[in-house]
């Protein structure tokens, strides 16, 4: 099967680097554009099934691509958001200065860190890698799974065979688009953070 991880797309929050968590915003004017070029990118070959978190700004993404296929949209609580607690709707450079030593360790060891009343890293693994596993056995085709940066960085390196150590060695952009063929019990990667289709429509790409 050819497994499909996608970041859903831009939000105001993103550009404002803003902890977005389990806050159920929007999507802005750019990544309506975004979802609507993603839409057209991964409109052939023919999608199985499309998974999205429950969140506004992955399911308008999803349903994006889903209208492509004549698909409906199959939520998963499982690619929600990481739970940033007491950090959601905060920029990073305040949560840098309010949480000085919580801050310092998501950005220098995040496996970890501890965001208060948030989860773990390693939470955020078992619920995805759970997901990913259930979505395998019962697919056979092109699967996609519409999600979050921390989400999609977390599956990456799992389906790797890496620990969330290497968190911040792969970007994840908005709309950005990671392939799996789930083969033979392997899972090989075959594109990571495609975001080829929005080149020459202007806007923030930032992996944040």
């Amino acid at each position: 099967m050819e497994l499909v991880l996608v970041r859903h797309g831009q939000t105001a929050w993103n550009v404002g680097e803003v902890f977005r968590g389990r806050a159920d915003i929007e999507l802005n004017e750019m990544g309506r554009r975004q979802a609507q070029l993603l839409g057209e990118f991964l409109s052939v070959p023919a999608i199985e099934a499309i998974y999205s978190s429950p969140l506004k700004r992955a399911l308008d993404t999803a349903r994006a691509v889903a209208a492509h296929h004549k698909l409906e949209v199959r939520i998963s609580e499982g690619l929600n958001d990481m739970d940033f607690g007491e950090w959601e709707g905060v920029q990073a450079d305040v949560v840098k200065q309010r949480f000085p030593e919580v801050y310092s360790a998501w950005s220098r060891t995040p496996e970890h860190a501890a965001v208060p009343g948030g989860e773990t890293l390693a939470a955020v693994k078992q619920r995805a890698v759970a997901t990913v596993n259930d979505v395998v056995s019962r697919h056979a085709g092109r699967v996609v799974l519409v999600t979050h940066r921390v989400i999609a960085k977390i599956t990456t390196l799992a389906l790797l065979g890496l620990d969330e150590s290497r968190f911040w060695n792969i970007a994840v952009d908005t709309c950005g688009v990671t392939t799996f063929r789930i083969q033979d019990g392997r899972n090989i990667l075959i594109r990571h953070n495609d975001n080829s289709f929005l080149r020459g429509y202007s806007g923030n790409l930032s992996d944040f």
